[in-house]
């Protein structure tokens, strides 16, 4: 009865054993979900005053380690929100000026002056989601991102 039951559970979990691109996990070595097979690099969001965030939306798989900066010019006192996307999300780290952050959660983050930020994190919760700059209304003040 357990010999069935345990090989009822590994044919159960076969199919969580490859990523969604196709990659089987016994590729990630040590690292695991965090191993480089798994990473996949974002296209950067522009914190600018009248300038859209970024050029599309963002679809990203459950279960992939995302890198992506956030640039700001400076030329404006600007902030991101998006505490929906940072709940579905596991971040590894924020890099601002070398200095690695490690949080256990984020609902915002604000540029005072111009700079670089790098998060890096795990997409986690599949569902519909957005970053935005706070009180705006229009559609490039916005990013729209799918988790599936």
């Amino acid at each position: 009865m357990k010999t069935t039951l345990a090989a009822a559970a590994l044919l159960a979990a076969l199919p969580a054993l490859a990523l969604a691109d196709g990659s089987p996990r016994d590729t990630w070595g040590r690292a695991g979900i965090l191993s480089s097979e798994n990473r996949a690099e974002l296209p950067p969001i522009t914190l600018s005053s009248g300038m859209p965030l970024a050029d599309a939306p963002w679809v990203l798989t459950s279960g992939t380690y995302y890198s992506f900066e956030i640039q700001g010019d400076g030329s404006a006192e600007l902030a991101l929100e998006g505490a929906g996307f940072f709940h579905a999300i596991w971040i590894n780290e924020i890099v601002v000026n070398d200095l690695e952050i490690r949080p256990i959660g984020l609902n915002s983050i604000e540029f005072d002056d111009a700079g670089t930020m790098e998060v890096s994190f795990v997409a986690i919760k599949p569902g519909e989601y957005f970053l935005r700059i706070p009180n705006s209304t229009g559609e490039t003040q916005r990013i729209a991102i799918t988790i599936q």
